[in-house]
């Protein structure tokens, strides 16, 4: 019951206040601690090997508080009345989901495009790091696409997945996880609160976390999505997922690309479903529809696999 309620909840209500919210609390942590264990950009590095046990030291003084907390208020609530855990633990996970407002920029992206390719311009860079300047409109929902695809695992499979498996704590660390990546996880420069620092190997520990973390929550993504599609999926899904330089995310992108039938990718980097089509307007319609189906999915298997282990909630 409590990850059907944590979706119900997050679609009603939304997020909540950002000075509540535990992602951006750690976003705050993750902000500060980055601009003490990753060098400047440019400037000499006393060794690899420090720089690299720096980041993973201070990645695991932020995950040990994130997951004990989220223990602590999950025994804190596991004694109260059945309706009352089952509701406290719904809202204390909703805020470690984000579909709603996934689905909803995503969207925003299409009716953005409709008024001029600037404002799908600037509405894509709320959800995607690259630089979209020079994007052009097929491009723009290219990236839309991907986006709700690969975030579709990373703001609600992966943390019901780790919510069946550990309970809250799970969920909350893999949150963290995932957040350090989107903060540290690069192979290169990258500005952090306006200040240009070299993550190579200060957010090694960062991504590498994350990749294992997300492993097999991807790849069920990738089956849920391609559950909705059409048989060529399935035949054509592992040989394109491995398309991506990334672990996970080619998962569910190659499965979204190949269940709308669009060609999906990053110039010079990867291409995904080739053969496809150029993502027309209706796509991204279609695209939010196939994650919606997908999330519901993912939230009536969470609640089953609970029932059946005789979990309380």
């Amino acid at each position: 019951m409590v990850p059907a309620l944590a979706l119900a909840v997050d679609r009603t209500l939304g997020e909540p206040p950002a000075r509540w919210h535990p992602v951006v609390w750690m976003g705050h942590y993750l902000a500060w601690m980055g601009a003490r264990v990753a060098p400047l950009a440019g400037a000499p590095v006393a060794g690899q090997a420090l720089v690299f046990w720096r980041g993973a030291a201070a990645w695991c003084l932020g995950a040990l508080p994130v997951a004990a907390l989220a223990w602590g208020l999950q025994v804190g609530v596991v004694h109260l009345p059945d309706w009352a855990c089952v509701l406290l633990l719904a809202l204390l996970l909703k805020p470690l989901l984000a579909w709603a407002l996934l689905h909803d920029e995503v969207l925003a992206v299409e009716r953005a495009l409709t008024r001029s390719p600037v404002e799908g311009r600037a509405q894509l860079a709320r959800l995607v790091s690259r630089d979209v300047l020079a994007l052009s409109e097929a491009e723009v929902r290219e990236s839309a696409i991907e986006s709700l695809a690969e975030n579709l695992n990373d703001s609600l499979v992966a943390p019901l997945f780790w919510f069946v498996l550990l309970g809250l704590p799970g969920a909350a660390l893999f949150r963290f996880a995932n957040t350090a990546d989107a903060m540290w996880g690069y192979r290169g420069p990258r500005a952090l609160a306006g200040v240009a620092r070299d993550w190579t190997w200060a957010g090694r520990w960062a991504a590498r976390a994350d990749d294992v973390l997300a492993w097999l929550p991807a790849r069920v993504t990738a089956v849920l999505l391609a559950a909705f599609g059409a048989l060529r999926v399935w035949r054509q899904l592992p040989a394109q997922a491995r398309r991506t330089p990334s672990p996970n995310g080619g998962w569910p992108m190659a499965a979204m690309a190949l269940a709308l039938g669009v060609r999906l990718g990053k110039p010079g980097v990867y291409q995904l479903n080739k053969a496809g089509r150029s993502p027309q307007p209706a796509d991204l319609l279609r695209a939010c529809a196939l994650g919606s189906r997908v999330a519901v999915a993912a939230t009536l298997l969470a609640c089953a696999v609970l029932l059946a282990g005789g979990a309380p909630w």
